[in-house]
């Protein structure tokens, strides 16, 4: 398995991307950034796109990405998240106000893009991958993936503060290789991590004790006002395990 970082929030510019990966080439888990990071061929080969959340920095560019790859594929691209994630994105969203509704576009039997309900809990193909989503704990109906590709498995947090579901569902596979963790601030700003259900180096560290021991974890979503001093912190973990993601990043499992 394949993933190349598109958005971590890990840039030290003010202009960061926001949060996307792209696995194998062909399934992207959230769109804060795709179009910025993907030529338009890449694009094109872009089959499904996971929603962890509605939050503005993990759909950005998925307008523009249903406009970039408009009749270039015979069958529509696919927008994957459990109800309450994509109810949230055709109120808000594709509602013909903010950006046309693509899945009555051209026309309601050849929709340019569809959207596609799974439950939480159940593993469903995804564009050759298994992904299944797990509730994680966030202000708005949110949830982690879990993806596996023969035999390989890795976990994508999603926004989330403390919780427990993601990482219960973790331990059951013995096969995972890597975490895609979030972590948003430094323990100075505990208190705001804790309202807006965020992780900072001091939760992660209990975070890690519900975790499989030895695969290795990725930090994501750092917020680049303090995203040195949130480094620092999490170097003082002292854990060889924990990595910052930064926008272009590789990783083949």
């Amino acid at each position: 398995m394949r993933v190349r970082v598109l958005g971590a929030h890990g840039g030290s510019s003010p202009f960061h991307r926001q949060t996307s990966f792209l696995v194998n080439g062909n399934v992207c888990v959230d769109a804060g950034s795709v179009t910025d990071a993907l030529t338009l061929d890449e694009q094109a080969r872009v089959r499904a796109v996971l929603v962890t959340h509605a939050h503005l920095d993990h759909v950005a560019s998925l307008p523009f990405l249903v406009e970039n790859v408009f009749g270039r594929n015979g069958s529509p691209l696919e927008i994957v998240a459990p109800e309450e994630v994509l109810a949230a994105l055709r109120e808000h969203l594709f509602n013909d106000a903010l950006w046309p509704d693509f899945s009555r576009l051209p026309n309601d039997a050849v929709p340019a893009v569809t959207f596609r309900a799974i439950p939480t809990g159940t593993p469903c193909k995804v564009a050759g991958l298994v992904a299944t989503a797990i509730p994680v704990s966030h202000v708005v109906p949110t949830c982690g993936y879990i993806l596996e590709d023969a035999g390989t498995c890795i976990v994508f947090s999603g926004d989330t503060g403390p919780t427990e579901a993601l990482w219960k569902a973790a331990r059951a596979r013995p096969s995972v290789k890597g975490f895609f963790v979030e972590c948003s601030f430094p323990n100075a700003l505990q208190h705001l991590a804790d309202v807006s259900k965020h992780l900072t180096p001091a939760t992660l560290r209990a975070e890690m004790e519900k975790l499989p021991p030895d695969a290795p974890i990725y930090l994501y979503h750092m917020k680049p006002p303090t995203l040195e001093r949130l480094r620092a912190e999490v170097a003082a973990l002292g854990n060889g395990r924990v990595s910052l993601l930064a926008d272009g990043d590789e990783l083949t499992f």
